[in-house]
């Protein structure tokens, strides 16, 4: 969104930590399967077969890479995970709890949840160890509910991700060391540079891919664009300057926002263009104005999601909370309460964007 106030020695070797990540896979199936087999039988009765547990997303498609320019599956199968962002953990953690990630992953039936660390406007940079700590909890969460997760860095103002540096280094060694065996997490690098040039940028994620890579060499990561991940277009550029001149590191992905009131045909062209040449991620939109507030563009909005869904391009909307604006999918209050599942918590946004979901 553009506008927001409010390996070192003794670690595993590579096939060590596939193995490792294949076993968390075969758990994650194995407690689906065990949750089916333990259905209560009426006294006297032949016990019915199990039904078989459908697979989750994360027990499906096990450890993601790019292949091409595709997001794909352990198998090599090109796929398109779809789900939510979290708010600013900060402002909104009480909007992720066990029951609204229930919700979100047999209600809803996401693959996927963006975890929005802020690192400043009340985030990380005022308790490092707090927020690496809570970042975790919800990636462990989304884990225990075989959704993915993005590990967002939503570094916003200052634009520069480069001021950020030392920061994100601290805070993606502490990440990457925790998920290292772990298929299921994404990393998202710069949410939205802006006011920096392209090789700013390009430069700052040379830094911190090897960072990621000396801990979790597997894990798909997630570049963002300048111009708050437009692909510099809302700086009067375009996605050449990344295709001409790309991040020097294997097994990335580019960021992509947009939000559908706002950006229009413009936008959706370039996000055309791009992910013919690039492996595009779209972790952040919505269906209000850049700064998602004001009244939904449904139709605009199902034109970027036919064309994501045309080119498995996946994506993550804005947001998981009961925010005032329009973009939080649940009614102010909701995150008080215990209700989670169903339309009727849920603001217009939310009923739209569930379905889509669910479909």
């Amino acid at each position: 969104m553009h506008q927001r106030t409010t390996p070192p020695t003794g670690s595993a070797s590579p096939t060590g930590r596939r193995l490792a990540r294949k076993a968390l896979i075969a758990a994650a199936s194995a407690l689906g399967v065990a949750t089916a087999l333990m259905t209560p039988v009426r006294a006297g009765a032949a016990p019915a077969p199990a039904a078989p547990a459908a697979a989750t997303p994360l027990a499906a498609n096990g450890q993601l890479s790019v292949c091409g320019r595709q997001l794909c599956n352990a198998s090599g199968q090109p796929v398109a995970l779809n789900g939510m962002s979290t708010h600013g953990t900060q402002w909104y953690a009480q909007c992720v709890t066990g029951g609204s990630l229930d919700a979100l992953a047999k209600d809803w039936r996401a693959d996927v949840l963006r975890v929005s660390t802020y690192v400043q406007e009340d985030g990380y940079e005022t308790d490092p160890a707090g927020f690496t700590a809570r970042a975790q909890k919800f990636v462990d969460a989304a884990h225990a509910r075989g959704m993915y997760a993005v590990i967002d860095w939503h570094m916003l103002d200052p634009g520069d991700p480069n001021a950020n540096l030392s920061r994100a280094k601290t805070f993606f060694t502490a990440m990457a060391k925790k998920y290292k065996n772990h298929p299921g997490v994404l990393y998202e690098i710069a949410n939205e540079p802006s006011g920096v040039s392209w090789s700013a940028v390009k430069s700052y994620a040379e830094k911190i891919i090897p960072v990621i890579r000396a801990e979790d060499p597997d894990a798909v990561v997630l570049v963002g664009t300048r111009a708050w991940s437009s692909f510099g277009v809302s700086e009067g550029a375009n996605e050449s300057e990344v295709v001409n001149n790309p991040v020097r590191a294997s097994n990335i992905m580019y960021t992509f926002h947009f939000y559908a009131a706002s950006h229009r045909d413009e936008y959706l062209k370039t996000l055309d263009r791009a992910s013919d040449k690039l492996p595009v991620f779209v972790t952040e939109f919505g269906t209000q104005d850049y700064a998602g507030e004001g009244a939904n563009d449904f139709t605009m909005s199902q034109r970027y999601l036919d064309l994501m869904k045309r080119k498995k391009i996946s994506w993550t909307n804005w947001n998981y909370s009961d925010d005032h604006r329009s973009g939080a999918v649940f009614k102010t209050g909701t995150c008080d309460g215990s209700t989670w599942t169903g339309t009727g918590v849920l603001k217009e946004a939310g009923v739209w964007i569930r379905e889509r979901i669910r479909q």
